[in-house]
């Protein structure tokens, strides 16, 4: 069995502006100034309180856990705001029914959010029995330690050489590179082509049409 797994802010789902918002609402709370959208995006894909820590330059007594609970208030009370959208990016739902539709391919999740912020967006997207393993910030180290793929491996049985990780930042592609699996970055996210390179990205995907002969590509590659 081939195990593909994707990150989801900034691969699957478009959430830039549910973050930013949220981080904005956060350092609002504490009376701190707000840092600039790039930094806020910028470390999109990690854990929570490792984002805010880096968004803090590392600074003993930085407020990161106090921040990480600010921001997690104000991202779910935004679901329940009018015009509320995270969508998902083009092509991604046809991507996800082909994959789903194969007999030889397991489906999972890599993500730095919440096993909340997920449920979220499985719920929303009809996805409740879509992947076969989630792994988020709650259950292993952030990226782009590898625990989540290990972990993501262990569970499904599929071994290092079958297992593609599919992400938009640095963080995934490190992380995808110490577990030993196939590095592939899309470009649509929050990191750019060069840093996706530079951080091991094995192939980049510039459109979700793409990914399906990136993938076949990668499965017919000589062992």
């Amino acid at each position: 069995m081939k195990l593909v797994l994707f990150d989801c802010d900034g691969t699957l789902v478009d959430s830039q502006n549910v973050i930013v918002t949220a981080m904005t609402r956060a350092f609002q709370a504490l009376d701190m100034p707000v840092p600039p959208r790039p930094a806020l995006l910028g470390v999109v894909g990690l854990s929570l309180v490792t984002a805010m820590r880096r968004l803090g330059g590392d600074a003993p007594g930085f407020p990161a856990e106090e921040l990480a609970e600010h921001y997690k208030h104000a991202f779910h009370a935004q679901r329940a705001e009018p015009g509320f959208s995270e969508p998902l990016y083009g092509g991604i739902a046809e991507l996800l029914d082909h994959l789903a539709a194969r007999d030889d391919v397991l489906l999972g999740l890599a993500t730095g959010k919440s096993q909340r912020g997920v449920a979220a967006v499985l719920s929303h997207n009809g996805w409740q029995d879509r992947f076969v393993t989630i792994q988020t910030a709650d259950t292993a180290p952030s990226k782009p330690h590898p625990a989540m793929v290990l972990q993501a491996m262990a569970e499904t049985g599929a071994g290092a050489a079958d297992t593609v990780m599919i992400g938009d930042t640095s963080y995934d592609m490190v992380m995808a590179r110490a577990a030993g699996v196939h590095a592939v970055g899309v470009t649509w996210g929050y990191h750019t082509s060069d840093l996706l390179e530079e951080s091991g990205a094995q192939h980049l995907v510039r459109h979700a049409g793409a990914l399906v002969p990136t993938l076949q590509t990668i499965w017919d590659m000589p062992r």
